[in-house]
């Protein structure tokens, strides 16, 4: 068999592989099982975001607006959701590492029923104060009343948005990369379907405008999540959630309280951060907050699926120190970290010679696509570093020391990104373009600062 042939082969039976003891395969083996079906889930992740400011943005200007500013809040969302899911994924792994199955199923329960009772009151408060929250974001009238039924939806059914990070980050850490796979392709491949139907009224759908996009995700989603629980309670996963094992286990829930708080506080560090640069941006013209938006969403299309490499990075920690191997979980680091850095590198080159085109796919808006096309062009100039960065945060989590990245993040995103875009885009006059360089700079720092902790070895004799 030729060497194509080869990878060809090894590319199916990591699709359709089932879950295999990570801690005994090769090294380079265990890291593409298990980042090939992540990584395709990213994918999946990340062209949901750019579809749905595809249409979106065909309703104008400020609809983009009005949907960048509820992403930049809903972030927060997904902070809580995916430092819930830090917790769960080391948990889990680290129970499968040391062959304790049903206690790793016990586990992910006592997460759900935390991710559920959070969800619901996300709920409540965005229901109830979606136009003041677009207000303060510096949104302007027509963004407001044209755009807050948006964030209500989106607020409104944050609990299966909560509901698929989590369940996906407990398959993650158990080695069920391929059902998280499936999950998110089943869920936003119904959105992608949705989504023009419900905004422009396509066959026997009304028109609904932007509040089609948040219903079609919310749908989507919905039905992803039913398909996570058949698995949880009677699928093919290596976990399996049994009647008898329902009871609240408050122990292990302050566990993971402990540990997520860490988690959450790390993203809740970082996604603010974002808000505040959304917000700095909303300073200048519309269209630069459309052009940044649309950037961001490119860029997430190509960050997501390098988080499958992290993803895979922080299950082989995890599951390695449960087997007593902590040099083995450095190596993966490493090399996870090498193949990120590969791959984002390549992606940079591309967005430096290919942005302009890259931006007009979304907006025929002159300013917008400047904007935009400046936004990719400089900050790829941090996507080497970048790699090295994620890798290595995710290691941190995956070993269930959600402290060090805080700490790192805080360092990085408040001590030095947002005063260091404020300086450029404000005080120096330089616009938007301070803060997108203030973006590169800051992404680098982090992950100097990642490296050197990470040598250190602490991380290794985290228990959790």
């Amino acid at each position: 068999m030729s060497r194509i042939g080869k990878v060809i082969a090894l590319f199916r039976e990591a699709l359709v592989s089932k879950p295999q003891d990570y801690t005994a395969l090769s090294i380079n083996r265990a890291i593409f099982f298990l980042a090939v079906p992540m990584i395709l889930e990213m994918v999946m992740e990340a062209l949901f975001a750019v579809v749905d400011v595809f249409f979106v943005s065909r309703l104008g200007v400020e609809m983009v607006a009005a949907v960048g500013l509820t992403e930049s809040l809903m972030t927060l969302v997904y902070s809580i959701a995916i430092g819930l899911s830090m917790a769960a994924t080391a948990m889990v792994a680290r129970r499968i590492g040391e062959r304790k199955e049903k206690d790793a199923a016990v586990a992910a329960l006592q997460a759900i029923y935390i991710g559920v009772g959070l969800s619901l009151i996300i709920s409540v408060l965005g229901l109830i104060f979606a136009e003041d929250i677009l207000m303060l974001m510096g949104a302007s009238d027509l963004v407001i009343s044209d755009g807050a039924i948006y964030t209500k939806w989106m607020f409104g059914g944050n609990i299966v948005i909560m509901m698929i990070f989590l369940i996906n980050a407990i398959f993650r850490g158990a080695g069920d990369a391929n059902i998280a796979m499936r999950t998110l392709w089943l869920s936003n491949g119904l959105n992608i379907i949705l989504d023009p139907m419900l905004i422009f009224g396509i066959g026997p759908f009304p028109e609904m405008g932007i509040a089609g996009a948040a219903i079609a995700t919310n749908i989507g989603r919905g039905i992803g999540v039913i398909y996570q629980l058949y698995h949880l309670f009677g699928g093919k996963s290596v976990l399996k959630i049994v009647r008898n094992k329902l009871a609240v286990n408050w122990s292990i829930i302050k566990r993971l309280l402990n540990v997520s708080i860490g988690g959450t506080g790390q993203f809740l560090i970082s996604s603010a951060s974002w808000i505040f640069l959304m917000r700095i941006i909303s300073m200048f013209e519309s269209e630069a907050l459309a052009g940044y938006t649309i950037a961001i969403r490119i860029i997430i299309f190509t960050i997501l699926p390098a988080w499958g490499l992290s993803n895979a990075a922080a299950t082989l920690v995890g599951q390695n120190l449960g087997a007593q191997q902590p040099d083995r979980a450095e190596k993966s680091v490493w090399k996870a970290a090498l193949m990120c850095m590969v791959f984002l590198g390549t992606i940079a080159v591309i967005f430096f010679f290919m942005a302009e085109p890259l931006v007009m796919i979304f907006t025929d808006n002159a300013l917008a696509i400047y904007y935009g096309s400046q936004c990719l062009q400089i900050v790829c100039f941090g996507y080497i570093a970048f790699a090295y960065g994620m890798v290595i945060n995710q290691a941190f989590n995956g070993a269930g020391d959600t402290r060090t990245p805080t700490i790192l993040n805080f360092i990085g995103f408040w001590i030095i990104q947002i005063p260091l875009a404020y300086y450029l885009a404000i005080t120096l006059e330089m616009g938007p373009k301070g803060a997108f360089i203030a973006i590169a700079i800051a992404q680098t720092l982090l992950a100097a600062m990642c490296i050197i902790e990470f040598r250190k070895g602490k991380w290794k004799l985290t228990k959790i």
